[in-house]
């Protein structure tokens, strides 16, 4: 037959549709009656169009830039070239190794590696707390999507309740092979959308570049955060730094999960992780819940952003911020109501990289955590320990900077010892600023934070701190029970607030029942004034308030979340009475799936709803 033969030095390649003669070290190609040839940078695409086959076949040719010239200076009165340097040499051996091997091959060997170390590396049994058939029992079980579908409601849904509550949380689309923790499943979101009584449920996931990769895979490709411990974890990340050299996967698109929280930023509905951008999210007039992109704020944000942004009630701002592993190790920012996000404001007095989930504002202040819970980058990536642990020595902190700094030199850090949040519940100025006031759950012990959450005890704390001493001035337990998830009225965001609503733990993150507390009663043992139990094998999730159309006082409104009764195995939506004594139940809805327990919530008002750049 006849062919056009390229001669080159690595083993043939054959494209014909009849076997050709053996010709050694050369790329065969079926006859070819017209070539496009397009450059672009590194890369030569050629189009070939066979008069016999309607189909275009095209192949993508690598090429390499050519180095710089090697220094041809004389050395001891002689001309010598000077050989490429070790790195060069590396880096075109891995090329020429890329070249011979086809991209079903480097994917199945990938694959192949990632089982070996499961079955044969990583250590059985599990850990409980990484095992996923413990961690994904019972109702943490992943679910499938479910299309909006109108749903039955007992009572009379208000209607200040227009619009929609969504929750967001873990819910992996494939049974890890791996360890897993319970913050490693890919985001899904449940959400109910209300109009005039009557009620719409609706379950998707968000659809992040992750997701639709391993989709296409049909298989988990990405090694999950908390199974990078150990020899296990090294070898793991080392296939998934291969899966990205041979193209398998792009580091541009992010490695977010997009599970943990939702906010409401410039008319958008966002899906948040912390170690991510935000993903957009639409919410259909007819309840369904669809992925928009990965949001960048126009190409400002880098990197990642919290999971719990803080937008002021008032001038309608966004305050943020975002933390890792490499100096600056905290920066904070923030984003005009414009949508317009301001330049990062580094933190170089935050000198460990610690875990920092949450922050809180006053009218004045943004106030960031420094936790005992440290990042241990050097650990996960030489295989020796896990990528977060508790350093005991060290004495916690608070940091306090105004809030339209355009530098840290006015940064103060507080120590407060054994004072270790995670989540806000609110904060407020006094005395002209010169005291801040701050509300939070302690976590003790922090140590099981991550591995036995089991064991932990949530204290919610009043902590007062005067800026002119620098230091701590009041600290008082608001409370005995093992308090968690506190929500306000977010009207009070910022300003001194008397409610607060916790999610009572048993344990984490089960919610056996919610609590009303009242900061007047801070002099006294406890500040509960209300109690609402779930009842028997019943739990729920983070609560949410939502306050009257009309005003009225602070606690005016109604208390939002999801239940699931592990006897029955239904799912609920429930609607109480923020202001009643005993949190009444006003209305439920029951749902037509199980929702799994998750992370946090967020309402979005029909007026809202209709502010969406995509509403039709």
């Amino acid at each position: 037959m006849d062919a056009i033969s390229f001669h080159a030095p690595f083993p043939r390649l054959n494209l014909s549709s009849t076997p050709p003669k053996a010709t050694p070290f050369a790329i065969t190609l079926p006859i070819i009656t017209n070539i496009r040839l397009e450059r672009r940078p590194y890369q030569t695409q050629l189009t070939t169009h066979s008069p016999t086959n309607t189909t275009d076949t095209t192949a993508l040719i690598e090429a390499t830039p050519s180095p710089p010239p090697h220094s041809t200076e004389p050395v001891n009165g002689k001309q010598r070239k000077e050989p490429p340097p070790p790195l060069e040499n590396a880096a075109r051996t891995v090329r020429q190794l890329y070249k011979l091997v086809p991209s079903c091959l480097r994917v199945m060997l990938c694959n192949a590696l990632d089982d070996l170390i499961s079955n044969f590396v990583e250590p059985h049994p599990l850990q409980s707390s990484v095992n996923p058939k413990d961690v994904l029992a019972g109702n943490y079980a992943p679910i499938g999507e479910m299309p909006p579908t109108k749903c039955t409601v007992e009572g009379q849904l208000p209607s200040c309740l227009d619009g929609a509550y969504i929750r967001n949380g873990p819910n992996p689309q494939f049974i890890p092979k791996a360890a897993y923790h319970l913050f490693d499943g890919d985001g899904m979101l449940h959400a109910i959308q209300i109009s005039g009584g009557q009620a719409t449920f609706c379950s998707r996931f968000i659809r992040t570049y992750r997701f639709t990769k391993e989709e296409e895979a049909g298989l988990p490709i990405y090694p999950n955060f908390f199974a990078l411990a150990g020899v296990a974890g090294f070898m793991r990340l080392a296939v998934f730094v291969v899966r990205v050299l041979t193209g398998q996967i792009n580091l541009v698109h992010g490695v977010g999960l997009a599970n943990t929280a939702l906010a409401f930023m410039n008319n958008t509905i966002m899906a948040l992780w912390e170690s991510d951008f935000p993903y957009a999210m639409q919410l259909t007039p007819d309840g369904d819940v669809e992925t928009i992109g990965r949001w960048d704020f126009g190409g400002k944000l880098r990197m990642g952003m919290t999971a719990h942004p803080k937008v002021d009630p008032v001038t309608g701002e966004v305050f943020a911020f975002r933390y890792g592993p490499i100096s600056p190790f905290l920066n904070y920012f923030r984003i005009g109501v414009d949508g317009t996000k301001q330049p990062d404001i580094p933190i170089f007095s935050f000198q460990q990289p610690s875990f920092v989930h949450d922050l809180a504002i006053t009218e004045r202040y943004a106030i960031f955590p420094d936790m005992q819970i440290v990042m241990k980058p050097l650990a996960m990536f030489t295989g020796m320990g896990p990528p977060m642990g508790c350093e005991a020595r060290k004495v916690p902190r608070v940091g306090i900077i105004p809030r339209y700094a355009t530098d840290e030199s006015e940064m103060k850090w507080i120590e407060v010892p054994g004072f270790n949040f995670v989540h806000s519940v609110n904060a407020w100025d006094e005395k002209g600023g010169e005291e801040v006031v701050l509300v939070a759950a302690n976590i003790v012990p922090v140590e099981h934070i991550l591995e036995r959450m089991d064991l932990l005890h949530c204290c919610l704390e009043m902590v007062r701190i005067n800026l002119r001493e620098g230091k701590v001035v009041g600290r008082r337990a608001l409370s005995r029970k093992n308090l968690e998830w506190g929500v306000i009225n977010p009207k009070f965001l910022g300003r001194k607030s008397r409610y607060a609503f916790m999610a009572i733990l048993d344990p984490m993150i089960k919610v056996s029942g919610i609590v009303k507390l009242d900061f007047d009663r801070a002099s006294g043992e406890d500040c509960v004034v209300a109690t609402r139990s779930f009842g028997k094998r019943c739990f729920a999730g983070e609560p949410f308030f939502v306050g009257k159309e009309e005003g009225g006082d602070e606690d005016d409104g109604y208390l939002l979340t999801y239940t699931h009764n592990e006897g029955s195995g239904e799912s609920s939506f429930m609607v109480m009475d923020a202001k009643s004594s005993t949190l009444d139940i006003v209305a439920s809805v029951r749902l037509p799936q199980r929702v799994p327990y998750g992370f946090h919530g967020l309402f979005v008002c029909q007026r809202d709803l209709h502010k969406q750049k995509n509403w039709q």
